[in-house]
């Protein structure tokens, strides 16, 4: 029995391989301590969990299990031939070859291992469920940080949510939070079908990502999720858009007429974004300065950029006097600590000053063929395909302000990938 019993699991494994990423997605949320952030190659948990989804995807397709798209490789090819490019031109390709690695697992590997072991609908939803389940995980325990005072720093003040990446990657939780937010806006738009049970729990769900939202304190996640959410919302129904915008607002009036302690910071912090353009603080100021650096850098490096992983050696060159030295962070976890700026905190920008033009082609094909098979596959009343599209919208603002760093690079290849799936079509019913 037991004999037989062995190569039937192992004949199981392929059927619903999407159960590695959901592994690979809860690994995320592993606390991945002070080495995990600074110059130099960090290896996070996700990272490793992102490796064996690569070698489960090669399996698949070596034993003739599973077919490359043809879509991925108008996708990826020309972002791996940029990034290969810009990596030979660099003035320093030592450095420029572990950027080269990072670049090809966040953005073409671990998004084709999602492609190939998606196979329908339900190992796609298994996908979202996961993130879910981080974005919930990391919500909850971010509101305990905020109320007990065990959060992140802000004006002398524990009270920034953070979830298990703590202060040294302040917008992690955020983001993880915002991906489960649009996921779980986009299957409660379906939840009215399922019965009152379903819309309880997915009105239940949006509350506490809310909540831990507002707590993280995060400008740049609240103005990305803002848009990808309305676009959801758009696309679904414009009347139903109308009223959930019209509760919501009504709801965030009353809210901030009654708030005091953490969420006093909320209002105060959201006071600050419309002043982030006549009277920007430290932070933002510093972001306006890092964007000039990196157009000054493309400017005189405009084809193949100065390779990357390199925006750090350049940066002290062509930025002002202004910019800060590095950015402060503190929590009862890691305590004080002083963090250089190793990006321009902008992954157009990014890809621009480190790749240059070469590098902005490659990039942008693989957003437009994305975009391009989103819209070619519409289909305004099915959840995956409003997920996909809300997520895809997040990155794309989001990216205008920030750029990837820490743990949640894997989460994004991850998030890549399903967007990807949608993308091409390659997901089954």
């Amino acid at each position: 029995m037991t004999v037989l019993a062995a190569p039937a699991a192992a004949a199981r494994i392929p059927r619903r391989p999407s159960l590695l990423i959901a592994a690979a997605v809860a690994s995320v949320g592993v606390p991945p301590g002070s080495q995990a952030f600074g110059p130099g190659v960090q290896v996070t948990a996700g990272d490793v969990a992102g490796c064996v989804l690569v070698a489960a995807a090669a399996f698949l397709l070596v034993t003739g299990r599973a077919e490359m798209p043809r879509t991925a490789f108008w996708a990826f090819a020309p972002l791996v031939a940029a990034l290969g490019v810009s990596t030979v031109h660099s003035p320093d390709i030592g450095t420029s070859l572990a950027g080269f690695v990072r670049d090809l697992q966040v953005f073409v590997l671990v998004p084709l291992a999602v492609v190939l072991l998606v196979r329908d609908r339900r190992d796609l939803a298994v996908v979202f469920a996961s993130l879910l389940g981080l974005g919930l995980a990391e919500a909850g325990y971010g509101i305990w940080q905020s109320v007990t005072g065990n959060g992140a720093s802000l004006d002398g003040r524990s009270i920034r949510a953070v979830g298990t990446f703590g202060a040294l990657d302040v917008m992690a939780m955020s983001i993880v939070a915002g991906f489960a937010f649009l996921i779980l806006t986009a299957f409660a738009l379906a939840a009215p079908r399922r019965g009152p049970a379903a819309v309880a729990a997915a009105l239940g769900g949006l509350v506490v990502l809310a909540a831990a939202l507002a707590l993280a304190l995060s400008r740049g996640t609240w103005l990305a999720l803002g848009a990808a959410a309305v676009l959801i919302l758009v696309l679904f129904d414009r009347w139903t858009a109308v009223k959930v915008l019209v509760c919501c607002g009504a709801l965030l009036v009353v809210a901030a007429a009654g708030t005091g302690g953490g969420g006093q910071a909320v209002v105060e912090r959201s006071k600050s974004m419309a002043a982030s353009i006549s009277h920007p603080d430290r932070s933002v100021d510093d972001r306006y300065n890092l964007w000039a650096a990196a157009v000054r850098i493309w400017e005189d490096h405009p084809l193949t950029g100065v390779g990357v992983k390199n925006f750090p050696a350049y940066r002290d060159t062509y930025a002002t006097i202004e910019l800060s030295s590095g950015s402060e962070t503190a929590d009862p976890v890691n305590g004080y600590a002083r963090q250089p700026l190793l990006s321009p905190h902008n992954e157009y920008l990014l890809f621009l000053c480190e790749q240059g033009v070469v590098g902005v082609a490659g990039f942008g094909a693989l957003l437009a063929v994305l975009l391009a098979g989103l819209w070619t596959r519409r289909r305004f009343r099915d959840p995956c395909w409003l997920a996909g599209a809300g997520l895809t919208a997040f990155l794309l603002v989001n990216f205008l302000y920030a750029d990837l760093g820490g743990p949640t690079c894997a989460l994004v290849a991850v998030v890549l990938g399903a967007i990807a799936a949608c993308a091409f079509g390659t997901v089954r019913e």
